[in-house]
């Protein structure tokens, strides 16, 4: 999260824009000349800086690939001796189509073969297919458009239909390239119709450069195509089960001149892996403060449903694909999602104050002055091989972006102004929307996932604890090891708000109940010294970390215990006291818990000289009577002598124990310790008898008011009478008004 005092629309002017900028510079400036002095000079520290340098020579949109899916007018299409073909194609009709096709050939030097061993598909000769209607004249045009743009082609292109494909289960093409089948030709165009089929997944090389692209739509009004240069390597992997039906067509360039050629970027990609392995090389240096993710935001604008690689316009794909290459052989990974900007401030009214008053303001009379909160996050995560991936949703730190001013000066996709009401002023909200590029190393996935907080983490940790069982639960596996390093990352950035002390639940129990099917002991002490001791626990948690205490060496054990006593008893006297019962009842002996028996009795609330100010959303709840019974349970199984001293207590310190609230309500649940000749328990109980004695002993007085609740549920005559009997105002002690009835 980032929140401050930080302008992000160039479209406002002001004072308060102006001071916010000139903070801003000279908070870049400081942090500059720290990290210039820091132990890893500018190298590391200005990644964000040379990502962008890299990329941003890489101009020339296009790549030897495209892919991608588009939605179709279905074409016209008859095959000669099979008929009008049905689309999503039908089992029958693609059984008749392979009756009437020819073995598909493949291309040897000057020769033209067929070998089953090499290819096994059936084709049907272009002059035997027979494509018509207007809109799939308009579909293919726009297909064709957008290979051309993936491919980075300017001008006119054309396509020429080849032939049809089918294939059909076991069907298959091992590496081959295409020969230039016309004047012109630069590349290969495919386009799947739908049909219903596994498997055939299509690979392209280039150049030392792989892609795997699954031709394959599961929206029946789909198509999905496939373009690539000429000169490409391809290969099509064994169909597993159904039918592919594939129009084939050659990619012209039509004026000749010079053919077209993939753009390469084999410098920027070779210096870009060099800077991404240094950065994804091991933490060692502690004064390595190198962002654990980088953020490149992209040029043209892309909404949720339409995010993808195979969509990226211009030169974002080739960036994309660039950054993918280099990032591949650098151990990183790579990533879209969505940036959102979501920001709020105060504003101020320049409109006509009349019209102000008439209510006809509109956000043209309001203006800006100052953003006073700004929070930035990642979401809507896509894989460069398509589909989505539930990362969650991520923050954005300022060292990420790339380059620094990528998210500054932006026009907002949403703005709304609010009118001043009461004592509060005009105020704003805006929201912005941009894709980019969001890559880290792998081996850091962890620790970047772990900035998501626990609401990504602690799923995950479950996910992976649950999968390392069902593999056999061999510690130090790598499932194992997976579930300890997210773990350290998620004690290290656990949540320092202690408003989840008390009786609200909190993760803590959850993730000490993983840890303990780990058997992860350092994490179990771990979060017990960083999150428990430090009093981020509440009631709800004390079974587990009773048993985690369990788990524990026993000196260890009755360490932590007088810990989180001692630290958190002032402000969680009954959390605490729950705990050191339950760790009697799990532990039974097996640790000495007297010292965290003293530190309980030694912070029982009622001293006035060592009670501590609390603030109001934190102060203590008044005392219950469980909690006397609950540490009379726990200390006379520790230590007899100790619970003699905390009945002491209870009895001495009246304000805060009362007599007919607390220890009466107690006393009689103690009735076991009384039998069995708990000294406490007997003391506690005949101070409550002596105190019922004193009570009856007393002369009974007339009840200061006589008034009686008047409202009563029933709307009958009588009830009504009394109703208004018993809400007479001088309705008083019968026996000295002498009105309505003499109460006996």
């Amino acid at each position: 999260m980032m929140t401050g005092l930080t302008t992000g629309n160039g479209q406002k002017s002001g004072v308060a824009v102006f001071k916010a900028r000139c903070r801003n510079a000279i908070a870049r400036l400081w942090q500059e000349g720290s990290q210039q002095r820091g132990p890893w000079g500018n190298e590391m520290l200005s990644m964000a800086k040379s990502l962008a340098a890299l990329l941003d020579g890489v101009q020339r949109p296009g790549d030897f690939y495209t892919s991608g899916t588009h939605e179709i007018s279905a074409p016209g299409l008859e095959i000669e001796g099979v008929g009008t073909i049905a689309l999503p194609l039908l089992t029958n009709q693609a059984e008749q189509m392979i009756a009437v096709a020819d073995a598909a050939p493949y291309g040897r030097g000057e020769q033209t073969l067929v070998d089953t061993a090499v290819r096994r598909s059936w084709q049907i000769d272009r002059d035997k297919v027979h494509i018509r209607g207007r809109g799939w004249a308009r579909t293919l045009e726009a297909i064709v458009a957008r290979a051309a743009n993936g491919l980075g082609v300017p001008g006119p292109v054309t396509a020429e239909f080849y032939k049809l494909l089918v294939y059909d289960a076991g069907s298959f093409f091992v590496n081959h390239r295409d020969s230039e089948k016309a004047a012109g030709m630069f590349a290969t165009l495919i386009i799947v119709l739908p049909s219903i089929h596994t498997g055939g997944e299509l690979v392209i090389r280039h150049r030392g450069r792989e892609v795997r692209v699954n031709p394959r739509c599961d929206e029946p009004s789909d198509a999905c195509f496939v373009a690539f240069y000429a000169d490409c390597v391809h290969e099509v992997s064994p169909i597993a089960s159904g039918h592919r039906l594939t129009l084939v067509y050659n990619l012209l360039r039509p004026g000749g001149g010079a053919q077209p050629t993939p753009p390469s970027y084999t410098s920027e990609q070779r210096r870009l892996a060099d800077l991404l392995r240094r950065w994804s090389g091991p933490k060692a240096e502690t004064g390595d403060t190198s962002p654990e993710k980088l953020i490149y935001p992209l040029e043209h604008s892309y909404t949720s449903e339409s995010l993808s690689f195979e969509a990226l316009k211009g030169a974002d794909a080739a960036r994309a694909a660039t950054l993918l290459a280099a990032a591949g052989t650098a151990g990183c990974d790579l990533y879209l999602a969505l940036v959102s900007i979501e920001e709020s401030g105060s504003a101020e009214y320049t409109g006509d104050y009349r019209s102000y008053r008439r209510g006809g303001n509109s956000d043209a009379d309001f203006e800006e002055i100052e953003v006073i909160e700004r929070y930035e996050s990642l979401a809507s995560w896509r894989k460069p091989r398509g589909g989505e991936v539930a990362l969650g949703e991520l923050p954005i730190f300022e060292d990420e972006i790339s380059p620094a001013d990528a998210l500054t000066d932006l026009a907002p996709d949403e703005e709304n102004f609010h009118e001043a009401t009461g004592n509060e002023g005009a105020s704003f909200e805006r929201s912005y929307r941009r894709a980019a590029l969001v890559l880290w190393p792998t081996h850091r996935r962890l620790a970047v996932m772990s900035q998501g907080g626990l609401s990504a983490t602690l799923p995950y940790l479950a996910e992976l604890t649950q999968e390392w069982t069902k593999a056999g639960g061999v510690q130090g596996s790598a499932l194992w090891s997976q579930a300890h390093e997210l773990a350290g990352h998620m004690i290290a950035g656990w949540p320092r708000d202690d408003r989840g002390v008390g009786n609200v639940p909190s993760p803590g129990a959850t993730m000490l109940e993983l840890l303990g099917r780990l058997g992860d002991t350092e994490r179990s002490y771990q979060f017990l010294a960083d999150v428990v001791a430090g009093g981020l626990f509440g009631r709800n948690d004390n079974e587990q970390i009773a048993q985690a205490l369990r788990r524990l060496t026993p000196s260890i054990a009755a360490e932590f215990l007088e810990r989180i006593v001692f630290n958190n008893a002032c402000k969680a006297i009954d959390s605490c006291v729950d705990l050191l019962l339950r760790s009697v009842g799990a532990a039974r002996g097996e640790y000495d818990m007297r010292p965290a028996a003293a530190a309980l009795v030694a912070a029982l609330p009622g001293d006035q000289a060592r009670t501590p100010e609390f603030p109001a959303w934190r102060r203590p709840q008044p005392i219950e009577p469980q909690i006397v019974t609950d540490a009379l349970t726990a200390l006379s199984q520790v230590d007899p002598a100790l619970a003699d001293m905390a009945t002491g207590i209870f009895l001495n310190r009246s304000k805060t124990y009362d007599a007919d609230k607390v220890l009466i309500p107690a006393g009689l649940v103690l009735g076991h310790l009384v039998a069995e000749g708990v000294t406490a328990a007997i003391r506690l109980r005949e101070a409550c008898i002596a105190h019922l004695r004193a009570r009856i002993a007393e002369p009974l007085a007339p009840p200061a008011d006589w008034s009686r609740n008047s409202k009563l549920t029933c709307n009958c005559q009588h009830c009504g009478e009394l109703s208004r009997f018993l809400g007479v105002d001088g309705f008083q002690n019968p026996r000295k008004s002498g009105a309505g009835v003499v109460l006996r």
